[in-house]
């Protein structure tokens, strides 16, 4: 469960997810829904993607930082490219965390609490 979210997985989970409601997949609603859901199951322990959520958070700081807008100062369309790549790899690794932690919570509902005993 420890796979890392990679570069290409990130623009292709964002095209899966656009394209989703016409497969039957989870809604763009059901994902962003659950974003609180995973946030707070990472912040207490259970789930485990607290690497990948830093990953988010670093990109999201990056791409509001002021300190950006010094490239797009000098390169104009160059210094705006970087920000695209960003929000659309922020925006997949958003899309595919959160189908990932929708599948985690379906596998641990059918889940049944309590200890094995040998």
């Amino acid at each position: 469960m420890a796979k890392t979210l990679k570069r290409g997985a990130a623009f292709v989970a964002l095209a899966r997810a656009l394209t989703a409601g016409a497969r039957g997949g989870p809604s763009l609603g059901a994902r962003i829904g659950a974003l609180p859901r995973m946030i707070a199951a990472t912040a207490r322990g259970e789930y485990d993607g607290g690497l990948r959520l830093a990953m988010m958070t670093a990109a999201a700081a990056y791409i509001a930082s002021p300190v950006d807008v010094v490239p797009e100062l000098f390169l104009a369309v160059f210094g705006l490219l970087d920000d695209a790549v960003m929000v659309t790899w922020l925006a997949g690794a958003v899309l595919a965390e959160t189908e990932r932690f929708l599948e985690w919570e379906t596998r641990r509902s059918s889940v049944v609490p309590g200890q094995v005993v040998p």
